[in-house]
């Protein structure tokens, strides 16, 4: 067997090339003797047409295979009728996958305790790994070293068809193949959606598929976005949810973060981060079954760097939550007129930009600045976690439709519109995040 080693495991010699040889009706496996062969990375590498993304991606976490052993039971019929397929070296029975296993199909992957029998051209059209899977045990020579006999239909005729162990779930390589012949099939970005797209994402990065992963990416962004204006529609489909006594669960943010940074795909950090932030960290850590993060079993931690990025990027948004508040008292949004200026000329105005009452406005701010102190920063209530969501609030409590001052109602929408980007905008920076190459964080 050939194994190219992962940076996660440890390297071990090489033991010798396996190779096919047929004995009576079974398909069983000799030794060769071992060649000195290039992994993956470097023989893609050495290739042209490859980009610096692709390259580094590739580096970042490299395909491991492995030449399998297998042969046919003739004694026991899976439940197609067909003879089943053991593991010659542990006895374990595999079984063909019921939907991607094509009769005539030119390789065998296999993942766990599953075999796909695929078509080679289809993997090598979307992925030069896949091709060169195949080709690594012996590069130069004939791809069937490691290989399954396999009937031609009912003839007495069979061929050889390779097979190549992939260190990779079962549930993972069959949606990936599933994509590849049908095309993505993504759902709402639910739990069970990210399931099956983190599955694809992760194996299109690892094989460099990069239309699946540009795709998984894109449909992966609608839920954790790199701009305001979709977030706002992520809230507004949760919000549905909810006001309809259904719930929406996104997938817990540790495990967007844990993709994220697996496959890098840094655009996804400062939304699941932020999302992240809006819960306490008793509900983050240790949360009840009644919170909104609990999950049985737990996500995977996140790690010690991300865990302090999210510390401090927490501690800012609460800050920013009462500096809000406080720039909201100060006045900047009552629209003087200038003082030559009638009462009644305010009135005919204050539609159109001039304060009708400066003292009453003055008043109001005063008043919702206490109603938000004692609603966020004392009480606790909901989105006192949530600087977007206090923004967004602070500038509906003067709405134009029933303020009888206009012109300051609509000044202190545009205001809260204004700080609602610029939060945006400082949320990489609140995280620690990288950010076009700046890691620098940036005071608010």
């Amino acid at each position: 067997m050939i194994k190219e080693t992962s940076p996660n495991l440890k390297r071990t010699s090489v033991p010798p090339t396996p190779t096919i040889r047929r004995s009576g009706s079974d398909t069983s496996i000799a030794s060769t003797s071992t060649r000195n062969v290039p992994t993956i990375s470097s023989r893609i590498s050495s290739r042209h047409g490859i980009s610096e993304e692709s390259l580094t991606l590739l580096s970042a976490n490299p395909p491991e295979t492995k030449l399998t052993n297998l042969s046919y039971n003739p004694h026991k019929k899976d439940e197609r009728g067909f003879p089943s397929i053991v593991d010659t070296e542990t006895g374990i029975e595999v079984k063909r996958h019921t939907d991607l296993w094509f009769d005539d199909g030119s390789v065998i992957c296999r993942a766990e305790n599953t075999l796909f029998c695929v078509h080679m051209s289809q993997l090598a059209r979307h992925s030069l790994v896949f091709h060169d899977m195949v080709m690594l045990s012996h590069p130069e020579t004939s791809r069937l070293d490691s290989s399954m006999l396999m009937p031609e239909g009912k003839s007495s005729v069979s061929r050889r068809v390779p097979v190549v162990y992939l260190y990779d779930s079962a549930e993972d390589v069959g949606n990936l193949l599933t994509a590849l012949y049908d095309g993505p099939s993504f759902g709402s970005n639910d739990e069970d959606d990210f399931r099956v797209v983190s599955g694809i994402l992760r194996l299109s990065t690892k094989y460099l598929i990069d239309s699946l992963r540009a795709k998984s990416l894109a449909h992966l962004s609608q839920a954790w976005p790199s701009d305001l204006r979709t977030w706002d529609l992520r809230e507004d489909i949760a919000r549905g949810f909810e006001s309809e006594g259904r719930e929406h669960r996104y997938p817990h943010p540790f495990s967007v973060i844990s993709l994220a940074r697996e496959v890098i795909a840094p655009t996804l950090l400062p939304a699941a981060f932020y999302d992240l932030s809006r819960h306490s960290f008793s509900q983050i850590f240790e949360p009840n079954e009644d919170d909104a993060l609990y999950r049985s079993p737990p996500p995977p931690p996140l790690s010690a760097v991300d865990t302090q990025k999210l510390c401090l990027g927490k501690e800012t948004s609460q800050i920013t939550i009462t500096t809000l508040i406080q720039s909201m008292g100060s006045g900047q949004y009552i629209r003087s007129a200038p003082q030559h200026s009638t009462h009644s000329h305010f009135r005919k105005n204050s539609g159109g930009g001039v304060c009708v009452s400066a003292a009453a406005c003055r008043k109001d701010f005063t008043e919702l600045v206490d109603l938000a102190t004692q609603h966020y920063l004392f009480d606790r209530e909901r989105g006192c976690h949530d600087p977007l969501y206090v923004a967004e609030e602070l500038g509906q409590l003067k709405s134009a439709e029933f303020s009888e001052c206009k012109a300051c109602a609509k000044s202190l929408e545009a205001w809260a519109a204004r700080e609602r980007e610029k939060i945006w905008k400082m949320i990489p920076y609140w995280f620690r995040l990288e950010t076009g190459g700046d890691t620098s964080p940036v005071s608010h």
